[in-house]
């Protein structure tokens, strides 16, 4: 799995997960970024034995990568960004730090005045003669 974040500097800081892999002890973030290097981004292992490693890449372009554990096996991410052919007649997962450009934001509107009329101003607006006023009806006496 990854998870990018901009960074100030043109750079792309993009976290590279992986889940537990059973009967791995030690796991490499290898690709375009380290030369396919084995052993120069070994990965960390959490608690519950997923993998993680972090690393700020150049922004505005894709990188192939690939993970290789220490039985010797290459693994992909299932859920990087695209997949590509390799060499080897399997595929590459892919990682692209275009990030989107967030839409602009619309302008907030104000929030418009309520206004208040009441019936005489109202029928004054109108031009009409304004409303008689509604008198309450007279309470029982109660008799006890």
């Amino acid at each position: 799995m990854l998870t990018k974040r901009q960074l100030g500097n043109g750079k792309v800081e993009v976290t590279f997960t992986m889940p537990a892999i059973e009967g791995v002890n030690r796991l490499y973030l290898v690709g375009d970024f380290n030369d396919w290097s084995i052993a120069a981004n070994p990965m960390t292992r959490g608690t519950d034995g997923s993998w993680g490693s972090t690393l700020p890449l150049d922004g505005g372009r894709s990188y192939q990568f690939r993970y290789f554990d220490n039985n010797g096996h290459w693994h992909n991410d299932w859920q990087a960004d695209a997949y590509t052919p390799n060499q080897f007649g399997g595929d590459n997962s892919l990682v692209s730090t275009l990030l989107e450009a967030a839409p602009p934001a619309a302008p907030a509107e104000a929030p418009k005045p309520k206004r208040r009329t009441t019936t005489k101003k109202a029928a004054a607006a109108d031009g009409a003669a304004p409303a008689p006023k509604k008198r309450a009806a007279p309470r029982k006496k109660s008799t006890e």
